[in-house]
């Protein structure tokens, strides 16, 4: 019996010894981390957020002009992201959109969506049905939201138009481009985040590497304008030739004898308030510029024919796409193209309002 016992013990002895040698290489059970295999998003997303900042939610949008609803957060891990922001007035955007919507329809299919941010610059602006109009005119269909209040503005920190920041799969911003121009670097980057994105879901992606150049896109040389946008309203009017600047209310102004260049002039009387020169009877704007293309931010009560003069004759051959026999008929709160010139020069524009109720906001060049 006592052999037994002791052949038994040390079996015992041997069995505790084999299981405290090969626990050594058994897993820490009590080990609640989170494991990095290789491959996996985890450490691509820790090395990220080394570099870029996390995508901002819409905030407090003030409608949905084209869509019922849409965020941010349920596309991330799904979709590459491209936040466009906007307003329908401003000509540096409206210059910008064949393009995005030419890479919404190049590559919508293959990962991409936009979101168009629409972030008012004058208070016509906020109305939904004039963004609803301008979506339909420049047949936008990517999904646009008003942005009346600036929050998602100022979430991304955001300071110009057009403005378009691009957020990949993971849901970090990893580009941005602000202004026009640089087209094919952009396209370019949506190019990589949708491939980054085809590895990360496993598909294939089907687009080639080239970039493209929308037919009704319009080429600027921005080397070779020389003048710059140029408000009417008090709040901005610096380049007020006659009269006072800054000032709000009625003024009676007169021409000069020399009208220098980019120096804004108004004959007659009008009512200056923070956004916009009113006319109040009948009225004259005057205006010398060196570039190929002017633009004019304007609305009326009702229809408001106005002459166009280009060097003191009714324009013809230059006459932009909105002017008819040397006239353009205001009335819609929008952007009307004035001239369309065959070469970058300086010229003479002058406006002959006839009647009270023209409200004049900008003038833009190209």
């Amino acid at each position: 019996m006592e052999r037994r016992n002791i052949a038994l013990i040390i079996t015992l002895i041997l069995i505790a010894a084999a299981i405290v040698y090969l626990g050594q290489f058994t897993p820490d059970k009590s080990f609640t981390g989170t494991s990095v295999t290789p491959g996996s998003r985890t450490a691509i997303n820790a090395e990220k957020a080394q570099k870029y900042q996390y995508a901002k939610e819409i905030a407090r949008p003030s409608g949905y002009v084209n869509v019922d609803n849409i965020t941010i957060a349920s596309l991330i891990g799904k979709k590459v992201i491209l936040v466009d922001f906007w307003t329908y007035s401003c000509i540096n955007c409206v210059r910008t959109i064949p393009y995005v919507n030419m890479w919404y329809d190049k590559y919508h299919d293959q990962g991409l969506e936009i979101i168009g941010i629409h972030t008012p610059e004058f208070q016509f602006e906020h109305n939904i049905d004039n963004v609803r109009q301008a979506v339909r005119k420049f047949g936008i269909r990517y999904p646009v939201v008003l942005d009346n209040d600036y929050a998602t503005w100022s979430s991304y920190n955001n300071q110009y138009w057009p403005a378009d920041y691009l957020i990949d799969i993971d849901g970090f911003i990893v580009g941005n481009h602000f202004g026009e121009g640089n087209y094919d670097v952009t396209e370019q980057k949506i190019q990589d985040l949708l491939r980054e994105r085809a590895d990360a879901l496993g598909i294939n992606v089907t687009f080639t590497d080239t970039t493209g150049t929308p037919g009704n896109a319009v080429p600027v040389d921005f080397t070779r304008v020389g003048s710059h946008e140029t408000y009417f309203g008090s709040a901005k009017n610096q380049y007020l030739g006659n009269g006072q600047q800054f000032v709000s209310g009625q003024q009676v102004l007169v021409p000069p004898a020399t009208v220098q260049i980019n120096e804004l002039y108004l004959a007659g009387p009008w009512t200056l308030t923070g956004e916009y020169a009113e006319s109040l009877g009948n009225c004259s704007i005057i205006y010398r510029y060196n570039a190929k293309n002017v633009y004019f931010v304007a609305s009326a009560p009702g229809d408001t024919a106005i002459t166009v003069l280009l060097d003191g004759s009714p324009v013809t051959g230059n006459a932009g796409a909105d002017v008819r026999d040397s006239t353009v008929t205001i009335r819609d709160e929008r952007l009307y193209s004035l001239v369309q010139g065959n070469d970058y020069s300086e010229h003479t524009l002058e406006l002959r309002v006839p009647k009270p109720g023209l409200r004049a906001y900008t003038f833009t060049f190209g």
